[in-house]
């Protein structure tokens, strides 16, 4: 017993690394949504929810153009796969509030389904046009990532809604979308996200072979689609993209990452891309597409409570309110990733994502200036309000969080009293000195090395655990 107690010490010094990323799934049961949230729901269905009029069965799909064909009078784009897979989420999301929710949802699966990937046959062709007669697939046939991982999670939402024992099995539908992600929309040797499936034949020569977007950097979902799939490659890429974002903050300092990142000839290492990679001059910046980050990699701390996505939401929220002045009206809608701004204007889906980083670090006052702004800001543009809406329901704690099917385990709670703390790791202790009597309510819990066996290992797990939490003042459940 004396040894095994000198081996605990040992290793609490030690204190071996953990990363909270180990930790599954929680199912978030919805929390009532404001008043506000509803209104603003109501404007965005009316103003950007369509029907699809040239089709036989009843599809819907969110507009996100300019103009529509009947105002051009030519054929104009109308929408694209990460705008479907915004309207999938936020109408799944709506459900208790919108008695047309699975109707509406279901008819934007038929329009998805309509419009497959000429490369991964379960992924949506990236975007579509209106020819006055039809819709039809515009510049090319291909996937963009971020739309096919919303989609694939707005199908899980839907199982945990309504299940899969209707006319679409919804369960059926996601994993099918999941494992085309996994297959052609990763790069399994950097495991990293590609742009889309077009670059899955690239050349491992070709700056697209390595080339990832921010933005899609969607890190709640990869451990739910584990958790789905039983595939433990998503828990490899979750560590992989958290490799990323941890090296870029801890270089510049900022939070600021960039729309796009490339893996450098030279030193192998992820930079930010150079200009005109794939878009405009400002694809190495926080842009257009980076601004969603502070929104898509929050939502990991507010759910599963990981310590690297909070650390990132302090970062740009600290940023952002010594480059204003602590005045939202002041964020810029761009950003080099040190800092300096490359814009001189303000734009609300730069805004709203910030409101989410904000309630990770639970700054009230930035939070609330935010929302605010997000509620009042007035007439915007698709993209805009689109985020805004989503950033709403995810500060309202109505976002949905797939169920596993299994019971859940709090990661440590040995004792089952729902959350971890101090008392587990004493518990534990206390089991693995055989103290007569000590019984441990749910062993598995603290089986984090997960070799279905405890022992002073996952006790000095724990221990580091315990101590992240208390560093970075979480709250695990």
């Amino acid at each position: 017993m004396k040894i095994l107690k000198s081996i605990i010490s040992l290793c609490l010094a030690a204190m071996l690394s953990y990363n909270i990323q180990n930790a599954p799934s929680v199912y978030a049961a919805q929390n009532e949504l404001s008043s506000e949230t509803v209104g603003y729901y109501d404007h965005w269905k009316e103003k950007y929810l369509v029907q699809n009029p040239y089709s036989d069965d009843t599809q819907y799909y969110v507009f996100y153009g300019d103009e529509t064909y009947d105002e051009a009078g030519y054929t104009v784009p109308v929408t694209v796969s990460e705008a479907h897979g915004y309207g999938m989420l936020i109408t799944a999301s709506m459900a208790p509030y919108d008695s047309n929710a699975q109707e509406i949802f279901d008819g934007m699966f038929r329009y998805y389904k309509s419009f497959p990937s000429s490369i991964g046959s379960h992924l949506m062709a990236w975007q579509q046009s209106d020819t006055g007669s039809a819709l039809i697939n515009a510049d090319g046939a291909d996937s963009a990532t971020d739309g096919d991982m919303d989609i694939a999670y707005s199908l899980l939402m839907a199982d945990t809604l309504w299940g899969s024992d209707g006319e679409i099995n919804y369960k059926d539908e996601a994993i099918a979308v999941i494992n085309d992600i996994m297959t052609y929309e990763v790069n399994q040797k950097d495991w990293v996200l590609r742009l889309g499936d077009w670059a899955y034949d690239t050349d491992e020569n070709d700056v697209y072979y390595s080339a990832t977007r921010a933005s899609d950097f969607i890190m709640q979902y990869m451990p739910v689609f584990a958790d789905a799939t039983g595939d433990e490659r998503w828990i490899k890429l979750y560590d992989s993209t958290y490799s990323i974002i941890n090296k870029m903050m801890k270089e510049y300092g900022t939070g600021l990452l960039p729309d796009f990142i490339v893996k450098d000839s030279q030193s192998g290492e992820f930079i930010p891309a150079p200009a005109n990679m794939l878009e405009s001059e400002n694809d190495g910046c926080y842009y257009y597409n980076s601004c969603r980050t502070p929104w898509r990699i929050g939502m990991d701390y507010l759910i599963n409570k990981n310590p690297d996505a909070l650390a990132f939401a302090n970062t740009i929220t600290s940023f952002m309110k010594t480059e204003t002045n602590n005045d939202v009206w002041n964020i810029m809608a761009g950003y080099t990733p040190d800092g300096t701004a490359v814009s001189d204007w303000n734009d609300l889906c730069f805004n709203a994502p910030l409101m989410i980083a904000a309630a990770c670090g639970e700054d009230t006052e930035w939070h609330d200036q935010i929302r605010d702004m997000c509620i009042n800001y007035g007439d915007d543009a698709y993209f805009g309000e689109t985020i805004s809406m989503l950033c709403l329901i995810v500060d309202d704690g109505g976002w949905i969080v797939p169920e596993s099917g299994e019971p859940i385990s709090v990661i440590g709670d040995v004792n089952a009293d729902g959350s971890l703390t101090v008392a587990d790791a004493i518990l534990l202790q206390k089991w693995l000195v055989a103290v007569p009597e000590t019984r441990l309510d749910d062993w598995k819990a603290a089986d984090l090395y997960k070799d279905d066996k405890l022992d002073v290992f996952d006790f000095c797990l724990i221990k580091k655990l315990l101590i992240e939490i208390k560093q970075n003042k979480l709250n695990i459940f």
